[in-house]
């Protein structure tokens, strides 16, 4: 399918014609969504299970607690979009899809950080890339963290589930110009280059999967377990922001409290107020608003924290980029954004030792390159000039394992909104200064006829030997070295006992009996890998215990009667 392909089937209203929307479809036939333009909240709901979220852990436990029989309920700061609403422009997917519209940043505004604010939360802005939890991450779990339950031959059965319902596989289609720099130049250095598994279904190869499908075919939350859970009764609340929950008074000495209700607040799109708070009352309530906004709910309900560890150990993949010119045409906004990959420079790292990274490539979209990539004036304008012949790579680095590798913490600002406190230290900084020259050393081993690591003093490099010294030579420093991330972990840590952990390895709150956490806030430390695989698969172990405990049944994110 060639970009003219879709320009012909291109409705008034420049979204993609012909295509089901199963939103549009469920709404019809009477899906129970409230809040924004589906209709006001009541001031009250009663409910089995109450969800915070509607992304990756969200989207698995939601499904999964509907077909165990409960009675969910799904609460969604974002708005519902569609296929129709997603026109393949970064003007209308950051200002609609992202938290802050694409602008939430670290406190010291020093590393910017993607994550979805919509239903389907980041998995439908994501750009596919799933990956198993790599078996090092959790053997470093089992080893600091008490989670030896968790090793990779225990999680295989949740990763199969999750492959199989999300139809994970690898891709198989020719990879885009940008893979096609990555895999060659990682050749001709003598290291290997996998393909991706990506969770798509009968995908059109546009490239835009970061600002929504708009066929479709990325197998999101979205279009997949949040239907499936409407389409089983549950009920989903969108533009509605989860403020507190209200605990039951300190029992005794014990530390074990409840949660007797959730105070929502019904918002616009812009955040501000939309109505009256509304009250929810429920068994169980399952928090699974992402790594930033999870904690911050717990830190604005007082929640008991006797060890002082919510909202800390956050970890990100702090993301360095280098961009390349290439002598051929790259076009890199077509295609699949992720196709091609290295975990070499993971594997060949001690976990716990200097700082590895994975490569992988970032799509060459304008506002994304030219906002966060760096230059201005007469040099920005030449970058834009050079966008067809532009390759992005980036390297991931693996936070969390190392002493001096301590990631960030989650505090609240004077309104109540979270903030990530994130130190860019002198570990991180080395990483980059590696991870840059590795780019470099690929990019032109791959024919580039310039080099330009994201760093404010670099300049444009013309052979590998040049950028190898100048790179050396920079000053590795904040603000300067130029980092960004669409990652977050941690902050709702879990663990074996209380004291090393927010959460226990089931995902319920040490201290609150009814209140979970189901999403990449639950992660101890960084995996290494792109985290909605490993979201999803532990959000379906915790799930498939949690109905044990609320109604006694066996339920599986995916089973053979939907093969």
């Amino acid at each position: 399918m060639s970009s003219s392909d879709i320009r012909d089937n291109d409705g008034p209203s420049g979204a993609i014609t012909g295509i089901p929307d199963p939103i549009a479809e469920g709404l019809a036939r009477g899906w129970k969504v409230r809040g924004g333009p589906h209709g006001a909240l009541p001031e009250r709901i009663d409910c089995d299970v109450a969800i915070i979220g509607s992304g990756a852990g969200a989207g698995v436990t939601a499904e999964m607690l509907a077909r165990a029989g409960l009675q969910v309920l799904i609460i969604e700061e974002g708005p519902l979009k569609s296929s129709r609403d997603f026109r393949q422009r970064e003007s209308d997917a950051y200002t609609q899809l992202y938290q802050e519209g694409g602008g939430r940043k670290t406190a010291d505004q020093a590393i910017p950080v993607l994550q979805g604010r919509c239903v389907g939360g980041s998995t439908t802005v994501n750009w596919a890339g799933s990956f198993r939890t790599p078996a090092e991450t959790l053997a470093f779990w089992g080893e600091r963290f008490g989670l030896s339950t968790l090793n990779f031959d225990a999680m295989q059965p949740w990763f199969e589930q999750v492959e199989k319902r999300l139809n994970i596989s690898p891709w198989l289609t020719e990879a885009n110009a940008n893979n096609q720099v990555l895999r060659r130049g990682l050749e001709k250095v003598g290291v290997p280059a996998p393909t991706i598994n990506r969770n798509v279904k009968g995908c059109w190869n546009l490239g835009s999967c970061g600002l929504g499908c708009p066929t479709n075919a990325k197998q999101s939350m979205l279009v997949t377990t949040i239907p499936a859970a409407l389409d089983l009764g549950a009920t989903l609340l969108v533009q509605t922001r989860a403020e507190r929950f209200e605990l039951q008074s300190k029992l005794g000495n014990s530390d074990e409290r409840e949660a007797e209700a959730l105070i929502c607040q019904p918002i616009q799109t812009d955040g501000s107020p939309a109505g009256a708070p509304l009250r929810v009352r429920a068994k169980h309530f399952v928090v699974a608003g992402g790594a930033i906004n999870s904690p911050a709910l717990l830190l604005r309900s007082d929640a008991p924290d006797p060890f002082n560890l919510l909202g800390r150990r956050t970890f990100l993949h702090p993301t360095v980029a280098s961009c390349s010119v290439m002598p051929e045409v790259v076009n890199g906004w077509a295609g699949a954004p992720l196709a091609v990959y290295s975990d070499h420079f993971l594997s060949t790292q001690a976990m716990d030792g200097v700082i590895g990274y994975k490569l992988e490539t970032a799509p060459v979209h304008p506002g994304l390159v030219l906002t966060n990539l760096g230059g201005i004036g007469s040099k920005l304008a030449e970058r834009a000039r050079a966008l067809p012949q532009t390759a992005v790579l980036i390297g991931l680095l693996r936070d969390g394992f190392h002493p001096d590798s301590i990631g960030g913490s989650v505090k609240l600002r004077r309104d109540g909104s979270p903030a990530l406190d994130y130190p860019v230290n002198a570990y991180l900084l080395e990483g980059a200064r590696r991870a840059h020259l590795t780019m470099a050393e690929v990019q032109f081993a791959a024919g580039a006829r310039s080099v330009h690591p994201v760093h404010e003093l670099a300049q444009d490099y013309r052979s590998w030997a040049e950028a190898k010294a100048a790179i050396q030579a920079l000053p590795y420093k904040p603000f300067i070295t130029g980092f960004a991330s669409a990652h977050v972990m941690g902050g709702c840590g879990m663990a074996a006992d209380a004291a090393r952990g927010v959460v226990r390895p089931d995902g319920q709150h040490w201290q609150l009996r009814n209140v979970s956490v189901h999403d990449g806030s639950t992660f101890p430390t960084s995996i290494g890998a792109n985290p909605q695989m490993t979201v999803y698969s532990q959000a379906a172990r915790m799930t498939a215990g949690l109905a044990r405990r609320l109604n006694g049944r066996e339920v599986r994110l995916f089973s053979p009667s939907q093969s």
